[in-house]
C-alpha cells in the first residue's frame, strides 16, 4: 500500500537521524527552533502513536497525546518507538472507520467528533511527520551539522516532483 510505504519511508528516515545524532545533540536546544530535536521527534511521534491507540479503541484524539519526557530525552526509546510504530503499520494494511475527536476553543476542554478513517488519519501523519522534519532539518544543522540526511528529509512528494518536472522541462 502506499501510505505504508511512504510512511515506512519517513520513519526510517527518522530512525536515520536518531541513529546518526549524539545524545547530548538530541537533547541540545537549538535557538532557531526554541527547542530540541528530541522534542520534535517526541512531537512527531506522538501523533503516529495517537493514531494507533484510536485504531484499537475507534476515537482518534490528537489533543490527548502523552508527551512522553523519556522518549525526547532518550534516542534510544525513540528507535524502540519509531520500530514500534513501523510494526503497527505494517500490520495495518487494511482502512477502517474512525471518530476523530477535536477541539479547537482555547477556553473549552469540549470536543467535537467527526467522522474519518484510518488511512485519512495515516495521510495527516505523513504530512504532519514531512512538517516538522522540515523544521527539524534547521534544527540539524545548527546543532548537529554533522548529520548527514537524505535529499528528500522534510519534503513533500508533491515538492519533490515539481522540482523534477521543472528539471527536466529545462
Amino acid at each position: 500500500m502506499q501510505l505504508s510505504q511512504a510512511a515506512n519511508n519517513i520513519l526510517k528516515q527518522l530512525a536515520g537521524l536518531v541513529d546518526q545524532i549524539a545524545e547530548e545533540d538530541f537533547r541540545k536546544p537549538s535557538h532557531a527552533l526554541n527547542a530540541t530535536i528530541g522534542q520534535h521527534l517526541r512531537h512527531t511521534l506522538e501523533f503516529f502513536i495517537c493514531l494507533e491507540q484510536g485504531y484499537g479503541q475507534g476515537i482518534v484524539n490528537y489533543d490527548k497525546r502523552i508527551h512522553n519526557k523519556a522518549m525526547e530525552n532518550d534516542k534510544f526509546i525513540t528507535l524502540h518507538t519509531i520500530h514500534q510504530i513501523q510494526e503497527f503499520i505494517n500490520a495495518n494494511q487494511n482502512d477502517k472507520a474512525l471518530k476523530l475527536e477535536v477541539g479547537y476553543l482555547p477556553d473549552s476542554d469540549a470536543f467535537e467528533t467527526i467522522n474519518t478513517n484510518y488511512q485519512r488519519e495515516l495521510v495527516y501523519n505523513i504530512e504532519h511527520a514531512v512538517h516538522h522534519m522540515a523544521i527539524m532539518k534547521i534544527g540539524i544543522r545548527e546543532v548537529a551539522g554533522y548529520i548527514i540526511l537524505p535529499s528528500d528529509f522534510g519534503i513533500a512528494v508533491s515538492t519533490l516532483r515539481y522540482k523534477e518536472a521543472v528539471v527536466t522541462a529545462h
